[in-house]
């Protein structure tokens, strides 16, 4: 197996654990010499009771951790406050739980980190931010409801929202119809810039953060968003250490520049996510390395020479938006969003 046949296994193992859509027939077609290990992680997917993950070093399937201990653990910390059902969704640092929350009578999601990657985090720390961001309040923000520390697990819940990610729309429709994907453009930004002026950095926006329900996208997953008000050393996550996921990691994100990172970064994974609404996928896509070189030194490509029919206009608020300074980029997601209605409308 070559590197980037193991590079390729290695990101669909990934999104696995990120709860994305695979499509497995496409993927059997496009690599047919990688059938038998494609077959593999698609009946670790199907068994929904393990995380695959492809080792770099190794050429096959590495490493199976079973979600089992965990879940019985949560079950016992909140078992005084929620009845857990069942497993929603795993990804890197987490897992998400449905449970009942008999006290108001609601069903609620809980997303619990996983103790091996949270065990340099504070929980003090952890639920000063998560109190921080409760406060957020606004029709396209998921509210947390409640957080906790207990026996080591950290957690926060949420509502349960019925609906789809936006990943899972484009994993079956691709491309959005113009005015959808400016309409949730819209509404993200509405979200961002109600937390930016909060004093929180969202830093993770991607498909699968956002939640699409009776046709409106709603903000979730800002449980690993820091406060960019306050100093590093009061900060969930360390300096030095990048954050995000790499499709949509802004240039100073990249380079874990903690002073430069703030309300422009989210803006930047902004103008990323509507060029993937409109194109089908994101502006730099590959490897994990050159995606991260892009988005420091390429321009981003234009979207009207890939989508025929799309205005021009467009393609010059797509490159604003990520522009490689957080100076030239817009005054506000909002501005960002703004501009595209008007470039969508041809004005």
């Amino acid at each position: 197996m070559n590197p980037n046949e193991l590079d390729h296994l290695y990101r669909i193992a990934e999104a696995i654990g990120d709860g994305q859509v695979v499509d497995w027939e496409g993927e059997a077609r496009a690599r047919p010499e990688l059938t038998s290990y494609l077959d593999e992680l698609r009946m670790l997917e199907t068994m929904g009771a393990a995380t695959a993950a492809v080792s770099p070093g190794t050429d096959h399937v590495a490493e199976v951790s079973t979600m089992g201990k965990l879940e019985e653990r949560v079950r016992t910390a909140l078992a005084e406050r929620y009845r857990i059902q069942r497993v929603l969704g795993r990804g890197a640092m987490a897992v998400v739980f449905l449970a009942e929350d008999p006290r108001h009578g609601r069903v609620v999601a809980i997303k619990v980190f996983d103790p091996r990657k949270a065990s340099s985090v504070e929980p003090e720390r952890f639920l000063r931010e998560i109190a921080i961001v409760a406060r957020l309040q606004h029709p396209h923000i998921v509210p947390l409801f409640d957080s906790g520390s207990e026996k080591g697990l950290l957690w926060f819940a949420m509502p349960y929202v019925e609906g789809e990610t936006l990943r899972v729309l484009l994993a079956r429709h691709r491309q959005l119809p113009l005015d959808d994907a400016v309409r949730f453009a819209t509404e993200l930004a509405e979200a961002l810039d109600v937390a930016h002026r909060a004093g929180v950095v969202h830093r993770d926006l991607k498909p699968e953060n956002v939640l699409l329900s009776s046709g409106h996208a709603l903000l979730a997953d800002f449980g690993i968003a820091r406060l960019f008000r306050e100093s590093q050393t009061a900060t969930l996550t360390s300096p030095g250490t990048s954050l995000g996921t790499p499709n949509y990691m802004s240039p100073e994100q990249v380079l874990a520049d903690p002073a430069a990172i703030g309300p422009p970064s989210d803006q930047y994974a902004l103008a990323c996510l509507l060029y993937e609404m409109l194109v089908g996928e994101p502006p730099f896509a590959g490897r994990t390395s050159d995606v991260v070189q892009h988005h420091l030194t390429t321009k981003p490509p234009r979207a009207s020479a890939l989508r025929p029919g799309l205005h021009p206009a467009l393609d010059a608020v797509i490159a604003k938006g990520m522009a490689k300074s957080p100076a030239d980029r817009y005054a506000s997601a909002g501005e960002l969003a703004a501009a595209a209605r008007a470039a969508a409308a041809g004005r």
